[in-house]
């Protein structure tokens, strides 16, 4: 019967995460038709995709009220149908404010179902004492891939995007629908951080230096995959010299890679602990990318982007459970930290790159995951949860 019951919530947050994977990527495969709907330059556009980022990164003390009044199930539902509301309203949005102005808010009902369904899934873990978290983000993967599909297909057939919209939307009702009756009731995700729990009386209070630790691995750890997958395909090409059919495996292997390590990663923790999947992980991640620079060739390029995407499968999911273990602000802030790295890496990475070239730029990226090991040597694990037989 636990078994079974385990079964369920889990494939109930899965649910969530895979919604949240197939309502970015829906409008985000819908870019060049939008661009070209609402007669956007290149630059309006970047600024679209900021705004994004921007409303994910500023959501952190709505996130954190809305955990404690209305806990994580309740704000997993609100914040999903919000995210259908808002793709609707982006298919038929007549101008470029009302644009920036929609973005943003799916920017910060993306930073509250982030913060929701990862508190699902940690409060899953420690209800039935079982690993998940990794197969969780796994699906959020799948998500993407599912949604790219999907565009493929109906654009195959129609160009209209409140015609793809509006089956996009559909979809996410029924995985909504799916995914209310598993959720779990719990109210948070965990205890107050304990460093703060005194000063806390239902306000926001200062984060705790090994929140503050979390937030930093968090950083470091989405910049990594972030800059991976804007600059990958690049530095083959650009660098390396791989041809134009070569070049894409890049993304394409990292992908891959953390796709198949976040399936298996669970029982990589169950076996070893969080604390150490993240540091050997994350300490492959780099060194096997600077190993890679300093070898150069096609076939040592993606050996090393391989690693990448290897090592850092685990990062984020065993992260998230730590911050989960401190309490609703502490998992918000984190969470906040991730979407400011995933956001402004890429722009940081080519910065760097401008100034002294590509293959400094991905020595970052590498440098990028070391920092996270270093991080992840002060953070307070969840002890270690035993596999199951069988």
């Amino acid at each position: 019967m636990e078994n079974s019951d385990f079964r369920r919530a889990k494939w109930a947050i899965a649910a969530l995460f895979c919604f949240l994977g197939f309502q970015y990527a829906t409008w985000a495969a819908r870019l060049p038709a939008l661009k070209t709907r609402l007669d956007l330059g290149a630059g309006e556009l970047g600024l679209l995709l900021m705004a994004c980022g921007a409303g994910a990164a500023a959501s952190f003390p709505l996130v954190a009220v809305l955990m404690r009044r209305l806990g994580s199930r309740r704000l997993s539902l609100a914040s999903a149908l919000c995210l259908v509301a808002l793709l609707a309203a982006l298919s038929v949005v007549p101008d470029y404010p009302l644009a920036l102005l929609v973005i943003c808010g799916d920017g910060v009902a993306v930073g509250c179902l982030n913060v929701a369904m990862n508190a699902q899934g940690a409060a899953l873990e420690k209800a039935y004492g079982r690993t998940a978290m990794s197969q969780l983000h796994a699906t959020f993967s799948a998500g993407l891939l599912a949604a790219a599909l999907l565009a493929s297909g109906i654009t195959a057939v129609t160009a209209s995007v409140p015609a793809h919209f509006a089956v996009a939307a559909a979809l996410l009702l029924l995985l909504l629908a799916y995914a209310r009756p598993g959720l779990l009731p719990h109210p948070d995700a965990g205890p107050a951080d304990p460093e703060t729990a005194p000063k806390r009386r239902g306000r926001l209070t200062l984060p705790s230096g090994k929140t503050l630790l979390m937030g930093c691995a968090m950083a470091f750890g989405t910049i990594t995959e972030g800059a991976m997958n804007d600059w990958s395909t690049l530095y083959m090409r650009d660098v390396v010299k791989a041809s134009s059919t070569v070049a894409p495996l890049g993304i394409a292997v990292v992908s891959v890679m953390m796709l198949l390590a976040r399936v298996r990663a669970d029982r990589w923790r169950g076996r070893w602990g969080d604390g150490r999947v993240v540091r050997t992980g994350s300490a492959v991640a780099g060194l096997g990318l600077a190993l890679a620079l300093s070898a150069g060739g096609v076939v040592p390029t993606l050996l090393g982007f391989a690693c990448v995407g290897l090592g850092a499968a685990a990062v984020t999911p065993c992260v998230y459970v730590a911050a989960a273990e401190r309490g609703s602000d502490a998992l918000s802030l984190v969470a906040a930290m991730g979407t400011t790295g995933l956001l402004a890496g890429p722009g940081v990475i080519g910065f760097v790159a401008g100034a002294g070239g590509l293959t400094l730029g991905m020595a970052t990226v590498a440098a990028s995951a070391l920092i996270v090991t270093l991080a992840a040597t002060r953070i307070p694990w969840r002890d270690r949860i035993p596999v199951p037989a069988g």
